[in-house]
């Protein structure tokens, strides 16, 4: 009993502990209660003026600031999205695959900023993320590409390209023409080279479209390696070696062979200190020269993704670029250019009908000149009739004006218009003036009345008249008689 009353007066003075230390946690977190609150009423608030237009709510797990970890897990919020930018607010991301040297696939979802999505997975990737990457990025082995640095000046990248691989040829196995070459400028006229044989390319290219993957940029794993100016690295992989000495210097070899590699390295001026990465399980002989660290790691795949960025090196160059991103856009300007093609065909039949309307508005009034000209001048040679009627009209108009007022064609016409309008038997068919003179076109009944108008205008003071020309038509005579002054 006593025994009991004892256990009973611990656990009241543990309760009465538990209550007071309590009431100091309370009273310490008041205060910052107090600050939460009021920065949830200004989140909140950011929340609601973001609301007050038309819009649709997105779940999404978010967290106001100064929350811990462990409670923004538990808590989300509303955030809101305008309906002028309908779906998922994403940047894109890209796929990165590694195809290892016995045609093994691996891959992994990478974001934009260079941050793993996934982890990488054995197989090729499903359709929906091949369809849903932004970016398709294949590792080869690097044991099939051989990386190079020459020196080489051209004025633009045309002129580089053609030039490298008789740059490197003496350092080549195989002919030059079977060989694809993938440049990368550097300062100072250094070019990087990546060599890889054209039927090795065309076979992975084949692997990789018989599961449905189209990259759109392919470097060997070693470019994938970190390379810093002290200090290269080494990654240890199933009994394999893939060391990045220099920017663009590699070795790929077995785990027995490196260290003699690395030994002939090291003799050729290759001092830079070593990084390993172990992803194996084999133990790493004895090395020549300085070990910087070493690191055991457990993703190869992710660990060669989070150096790529800044390599913009593409061995998909040349007569291997891929094409199949550009085909949409390929689509969009070829119906582009067949709409403006249909605009300036319509502009130009627009142009067509309007040049022909106008020509038929000039032949028009061509004809209609032509016809006042005959009606004004009937007696029109037939060199004048084929000439343009504004050059004849011309002509003949400055043949009317020439002399002056008083002595020349204005004086002789009105000395003989008496003559002409008295007549009722003659008809004036046409008249010239021309080096004083002025030459009448009449039509007669007859020769006598042709030569009576003569001699009337023959007994015009200071006129002499005659008949130029008398030729007989139906019960008429076409004559010409010519008027000029008298000659004292």
């Amino acid at each position: 009993m006593q025994g009991r009353q004892i256990q009973h007066r611990h656990r009241s003075q543990r309760a009465d502990s538990h209550q007071h230390q309590a009431a100091k946690v309370g009273n310490g977190r008041q205060g910052h209660g107090q600050d939460r609150m009021r920065e949830a009423k200004v989140w909140q608030r950011g929340i609601l003026s973001c609301a007050s237009r038309p819009s649709r709510v997105v779940r999404q797990s978010s967290v106001p600031p100064r929350h811990g970890a462990r409670k923004a897990a538990a808590r989300s919020t509303h955030l809101v999205q305008s309906r002028r930018f309908p779906g998922p607010i994403c940047m894109p991301d890209r796929l990165i695959i590694r195809l290892d040297a016995q045609g093994g696939l691996h891959w992994l979802r990478q974001s934009e900023d260079g941050r793993a999505l996934s982890p990488s997975q054995r197989g090729a990737p499903a359709a929906q993320a091949l369809a849903a990457a932004g970016e398709v990025l294949v590792l080869v082995p690097a044991a099939e590409v051989l990386l190079l640095e020459t020196q080489v000046t051209a004025r633009n990248h045309s002129q580089l390209q053609k030039a490298v691989p008789f740059a490197v040829e003496d350092q080549l196995l195989g002919a030059v023409e079977e060989q694809h070459f993938a440049i990368q400028a550097g300062p100072g006229g250094r070019v990087g080279v990546a060599v890889v044989a054209k039927s090795r390319l065309r076979e992975w290219l084949g692997k990789l479209a018989a599961s449905g993957i189209r990259p759109d940029r392919m470097l060997p794993d070693s470019l994938a390696m970190p390379i810093a100016p002290e200090t290269g690295s080494v990654m240890l992989e199933q009994g394999r070696v893939l060391a990045r000495l220099e920017p663009w210097s590699a070795i790929s070899c077995s785990l027995v062979q490196f260290p003699d590699w690395l030994t002939q390295a090291r003799a050729a001026g290759v001092g830079r200190a070593l990084e390993v990465h172990d992803f194996g399980t084999d133990p790493l002989p004895a090395l020549c020269g300085p070990i910087l660290a070493t690191h055991r790691r457990q993703d190869a795949l992710a660990f060669l993704a989070n150096n790529l960025r800044g390599n913009g090196i593409n061995l998909l160059s040349g007569e291997f670029a891929a094409s199949h991103r550009s085909g949409r856009a390929v689509r969009w300007w070829r119906r582009a250019g067949v709409l403006a093609a249909a605009m300036i065909l319509l502009v130009l039949l627009q142009r067509g009908l309007e040049i022909r309307s106008l020509q038929q508005q000039v032949d028009r009034a061509d004809a209609n000149m032509r016809e006042r000209l005959g009606r004004t001048f009937p007696d029109l040679g037939a060199a004048e009739r084929v000439r343009a009627p504004q050059d004849v009209m011309r002509q003949r108009l400055d043949g009317l004006r020439g002399g002056g007022e008083d002595s020349g064609f204005l004086a002789m016409l009105g000395n003989v218009a008496p003559v002409i309008g008295r007549t009722t038997r003659s008809q004036l068919r046409g008249l010239e003036y021309r080096n004083d003179t002025l030459e009448l076109g009449l039509r007669s009944p007859d020769v006598a009345t042709l030569d009576g108008l003569r001699e009337q205008f023959s007994a015009i003071p200071g006129l002499d008249a005659e008949v130029t020309a008398s030729i007989p038509v139906e019960n008429a005579v076409d004559g010409r008689i010519r008027i000029s002054k008298e000659v004292k």
